[in-house]
């Protein structure tokens, strides 16, 4: 799960928990830019993100416990 303090630090590359490519591996994400916070909503945060050739969107509160960052992906993809 990407919480706010880790999409903080900008992690360059984060991989889903249960989504995987043709050759097994799982589906990667790159950040693309820094991490987009608010003082009246202290818990929202959205960081921009690129999958693919031309896929981008925000990583946010809503979708964050789908992804992880490569080092913790063997413990989240199955107790996620």
């Amino acid at each position: 799960m990407i919480t706010k303090e880790i999409a903080m630090t900008c992690p360059r590359e984060m991989w889903h928990n249960t989504l995987k490519n043709a050759d097994g591996t799982p589906v990667r994400l790159r950040s693309t830019g820094q991490c987009k916070t608010w003082k009246t909503r202290p818990e929202e945060f959205k960081l921009p993100v690129k999958h693919g050739l031309r896929d981008h969107f925000y990583l946010d509160a809503t979708n964050s416990a789908e992804w992880s960052l490569p080092g913790r992906w063997p413990l989240e993809r199955h107790w996620g």
